[in-house]
């Protein structure tokens, strides 16, 4: 699955890295945790590009309750094309979700081991995102989730899941309704991993509540 991420990059180096013409009212952080509003990027009619706020834990149009947001973070790539609350999003409400890397706990017998992986240089990626419209009684939400797929075996010994990495030359296509099945399926086989590195850090980001450079430190500094 993918819990927790990070985001620590400039507006400038978002704007350039994913061709914007603007973007939202933008800070770094060294945590995310579901529930929050995370940064988005979707496809405009127009094709352009534009950065938004999206609740993190997807609310399908048609639920009765918010609630279920809660147990909707990750969409597994196996089965997204034919799960109720996935499949009309797979098909047209998909999103880039900006990231500088993301937290996985490796189970051993002391307890779990926090990783930070992300880029060897640090640089930005997205994780294949859908997003969704709710509106219910005059509540109107707009939420994501991100899409996991099985662990390549950079990952395994960490973890048995990861989250999809759309490679950056892909971009347009994830984001473009008329891309076919095909097409988007060919994307989920994460590429992007040949690029990564895993660093073992302190069990300071093991809290919601802790978002700064700590959680990534690694262990023999932090």
């Amino acid at each position: 699955m993918c819990g927790r991420y990070n985001l620590i990059a400039s507006p400038e180096q978002l704007v350039a890295h994913f061709h914007l013409q603007r973007l939202l009212r933008y800070q770094s952080h060294f945590n995310i945790v579901p529930g929050q509003k995370i940064l988005a990027v979707v496809e405009l009619e127009d094709t352009s590009l534009k950065a938004v706020n999206l609740n993190w834990g997807l609310v399908p149009s048609w639920a009765k309750d918010r609630k279920i947001s809660q147990h909707l973070i990750n969409a597994r790539a196996e089965t997204v094309r034919e799960k109720p609350s996935f499949r009309a999003a797979f098909r047209q409400r998909r999103c880039l979700i900006p990231a500088t890397g993301f937290y996985e706990w490796q189970k051993n017998p002391d307890g779990k081991q926090a990783y930070h992986i992300h880029r060897k240089d640090g640089s930005l990626f997205a994780f294949a995102g859908l997003w969704e419209h709710w509106q219910h009684e005059g509540v109107t939400i707009y939420s994501c989730t991100i899409i996991t797929t099985a662990a390549a075996e950079f990952m395994q010994p960490i973890h048995d899941r990861m989250p999809v990495i759309i490679p950056e030359e892909n971009y347009s296509v994830w984001l473009d309704r008329q891309s076919s099945e095909e097409e988007l399926v060919a994307l989920l086989n994460n590429a992007a991993y040949q690029s990564m590195t895993a660093t073992v850090v302190s069990d300071w980001v093991n809290s919601p509540l802790h978002d700064d450079e700590r959680c990534i430190l690694p262990t023999n500094l932090a």
